[in-house]
């Protein structure tokens, strides 16, 4: 299943609800304000580097650069995509999920 994930982890709960219903195999995309999830050294890095292995992280790239997110400011193992990479994955998934 693709996990969309479009609200700041600052803001809302969003993320952590959807990491609680992430399975292995599932991928999490991070999207508008949801990309500052990504940024290291937060609360959020943690429960995301947690899930790392069993779930595959991406995050928006023109959304991040919207928001002065550089690959440098990530937490390593997020893989940035652009617009056509987020075709591929939801066409690479049976079922996807928004989590707003």
């Amino acid at each position: 299943m693709l996990h969309t994930v479009n609200k700041s982890p600052f803001q809302t709960t969003t993320l952590q609800s959807c990491l609680r219903h992430t399975r292995k195999g599932d991928a999490v995309l991070l999207i508008e304000d949801g990309v500052l999830g990504a940024l290291k050294g937060t609360d959020a890095s943690g429960d995301i580097w947690g899930r790392r292995v069993e779930v595959a992280f991406y995050v928006l790239g023109p959304d991040a650069d919207a928001r002065g997110i550089t690959k440098e400011r990530m937490i390593d193992g997020i893989n940035v995509i652009d617009y056509e990479g987020f075709v591929d994955l939801v066409a690479q998934h049976k079922t996807s999920q928004a989590w707003l």
